[in-house]
């Protein structure tokens, strides 16, 4: 039965015998069994089908028995194999049992690990918590306790020790530390409240009598202040400390230091302005200095001994080199030395010099209150015009000398070194004495416009007449200004100031019209020529040594010189030349209008024009070369003149060559005894070098 059984199975898809196969599906199987490839093989050769079942049958009935044969010989095997997979099952089942309790133990185990972890966040929060009131506690408790060590050093141990200083800021940040935990009502500040108190009173009254002696010590005669102030300075903690927690005391030692170094300096500047004075020049400008005043002018019996020589009222020389940076801020003047030495100066050296101090020392107390009296901004110039304001106040009095001053050239010289140090101030960025600055400009660019002015109006009153004897030569008033206009014009190029030009513009046309009125009391044309060259060329060289030379001042001497030169040239060579002068004009002109035929009528007057040339030109230039040199003070000028004087004569002569050659003069036998015009150069050229 097993054999058929196996055989049943081996037919598989050709098993026809089937329980599923049913009449319906017969043709289908039947069609199946005949594409596979065994039947179609069998097919193909022929074989009878029946012959071939049975033969397969009988085939697997073999297998069948050879099979049954083979599990017999190895039933033993088999039995063994069965016992082995029944102990193997039992084994597992156990191994399945002690799996399972693993795995019950896991869970438990797993549920006691969630435990445990729970367990150990919730000890991290307690831990932290606690750390947390350990770290505050323990920084209560250091902060409250006041260690003996602080005690004997605030008690014993001098301020200028360097362990007073770190112990007094251990002070400071303990005090303040338990203001903050009396204000959270903490409980245990009670306890140390009076202890601190106490010290807190010790300190305050160590560290008042210590700036109180660094004060006191500024009143001492001949002291150098900056000695105790760089002292206040290296413990600028101590006045902290009493602001933070004394401010009656803080505000007792600010007042006495107000009270003291407002005295000091006051009585400092007022002694060394004193003594200052006493170095000044005897000799100063006074209301009669004035540019129009004449030197004959004469002074009653009481009047005051006039300076040795007007000009040096305005003239500059080496003074305006008080504002240059080297002098500007080189070293003040010491009184005494100067007069062991009998050195005098002008007035503006003196005022560089004490307004150099006030400078210097400004700056130095601004930065000292405001390091050291901790303010800033509006409280620090409040502080600082407390301790300079008396000062201040006392150099802006000095108007009792502006106003007696006459010397316009040392109040222009102090307004610029005014302007220089408000800028060095400002580079300092001290802010405190810029409305000093302001008030002092006030005062001083009045008087310099009052002083101009009144030397404008006394050239406008100027009375030629009352002069003296006339002479052509450059005039000392015209000097005067020139010397004056240029030492305003070179020192106001720094800063420029449109003011100083509207006064220095009114005072150049007053000068412009006194000249012309001197000019005018020549009777002849010549030397009022003369006269006006001589003034504009000296001013113009006076201007253009000092002042830039595209200076309004400048540029407008230029022009007047370059206008009266041209007209003096043409009137020396009127005497001389001037018929052929006037021939060429009026021939010009009669041509210009298509009018040269008239020029027929002047055959005559031609010849007697080439033949007086020829004949007296070189004597004429000779003469007036003379007479060019003779009458200008400065060669170089005197030589330009001549040589554009020459140069316009050649001008003339071509022009008159070139109209005789035009008809109807060119055929006239006079052309002949023209003279070379190359030859007439090289003569020429013998008169002026470099001609």
């Amino acid at each position: 039965m097993a054999g058929m059984e196996d055989l049943t199975l081996s037919l598989g898809e050709l098993d026809l015998t089937s329980d599923d196969i049913t009449m319906d599906n017969v043709g289908i199987h039947i069609q199946e069994n005949l594409e596979d490839a065994l039947v179609q093989e069998a097919l193909k050769t022929g074989v009878d089908l029946r012959q071939y079942s049975k033969q397969v049958e009988m085939e697997l009935q073999q297998i069948e028995h050879v099979s049954i044969k083979d599990y017999i010989e190895q039933s033993q095997n088999i039995a063994s194999l069965h016992n082995q997979i029944i102990a193997c099952d039992a084994i597992l089942e156990r191994m399945g049992l002690m799996l399972g309790g693993f795995q019950s133990d896991l869970s438990s185990i797993s549920s006691e690990i969630h435990t445990l972890q729970e367990m150990s966040l919730a000890m991290n929060v307690k831990l932290k918590n606690r750390q947390t009131v350990r770290s505050e506690l323990s920084e209560l408790v250091d902060e409250l306790i006041i260690p003996n060590t602080m005690i004997s050093v605030i008690l014993d141990v001098a301020v200028t020790d360097q362990q007073f200083v770190e112990q007094l800021q251990e002070l400071n940040n303990k005090i303040n530390y338990v203001k903050e935990q009396a204000f959270r009502d903490t409980k245990a500040c009670a306890d140390v409240q009076e202890t601190l108190h106490k010290l807190k009173i010790k300190a305050v009254s160590k560290v008042r009598e210590f700036i109180l002696q660094k004060i006191y010590s500024f009143r001492k005669p001949m002291t150098n202040y900056q000695i105790p102030q760089n002292a206040l300075l290296k413990h600028r903690f101590f006045y902290q400390f009493l602001l933070g927690n004394e401010r009656s005391v803080a505000q007792e030692i600010q007042d006495e230091y107000v009270e003291t170094m407002s005295k000091v300096y006051l009585s400092y500047f007022k002694s060394y302005t004193s003594r200052l004075m006493k170095v000044q020049y005897e000799e100063v400008a006074e209301k009669d200095d004035l540019m129009g005043i004449e030197d004959t002018a004469k002074k009653s019996f009481f009047s005051k001994p006039a300076l040795r020589s007007k000009n040096t009222v305005f003239t500059v020389g080496n003074r305006a080199a008080i504002i240059s940076p080297t002098e500007l801020e080189g070293p003040i003047i010491v009184p005494h030395t100067a007069q062991r030495s009998d050195v005098r100066y002008p007035f503006e050296s003196l005022f560089r010099s004490q307004h150099y101090a006030l400078l210097d020392n400004s700056c130095r107390e601004f930065l000292f209150l405001s390091d050291f009296f901790l303010v800033t901004g509006s409280a620090a110039q409040e502080l600082f015009n407390s301790v300079m304001g008396r000062s201040l106040a006392m150099f802006l009095h000095m108007d009792s000398y502006v106003s007696d001053c006459y010397d316009s050239i040392a109040i222009f010289l102090c307004i610029h070194i005014v302007l220089r140090f408000k800028g060095i101030a400002q580079r300092r960025e001290i802010p405190a004495v810029d409305k000093y600055w302001d008030a002092v400009l006030d005062m001083l660019w009045p008087r310099f416009q009052y002083i101009l002015e009144l030397n404008i109006q006394s050239i406008r009153n100027t009375d030629p007449q009352k002069l003296g004897t006339l002479d052509t030569r450059p005039h000392y008033i015209t000097r005067r200004y020139a010397e004056f206009s240029s030492a305003i014009v070179s020192i106001n190029q720094t800063f420029p100031n449109e003011k100083t030009n509207v006064l220095l513009g009114q005072l150049q046309v007053e000068v412009e019209n006194f000249v012309l009125r001197m000019a005018a009391e020549f009777s002849a044309r010549k030397e009022q020529l003369v006269f006006l060259i001589n003034n504009y060329d000296m001013m113009l060289g006076v201007l253009m040594e000092r002042a830039s030379s595209d200076s309004k001042e400048v540029e407008s001497f230029q022009q007047l010189l370059s206008a009266r030169t041209q007209e003096f040239i043409e009137e020396i060579l009127s005497p001389s030349f001037g018929g052929m002068i006037s021939f060429v004009k009026e021939s010009e002109s009669l041509m210009e209008k298509g009018q040269q035929d008239r020029l027929r009528s002047e055959e005559a007057h031609v010849a007697q024009l080439v033949r007086g040339f020829s004949a007296t030109w070189k004597q004429a230039v000779e003469t007036l070369s003379q007479d060019v040199m003779r009458s200008f003070t400065n060669f170089k000028n005197g030589t330009s003149i001549i040589q554009g004087a020459l140069t316009q004569l050649i001008q003339y002569y071509h022009r008159f060559h070139k109209i005789l050659s035009q008809p109807p003069l060119r055929n006239l036998p006079v052309c002949s005894e023209l003279i070379n015009l190359h030859h007439l150069m090289v003569e020429l050229k013998k008169h002026k070098p470099n001609f």
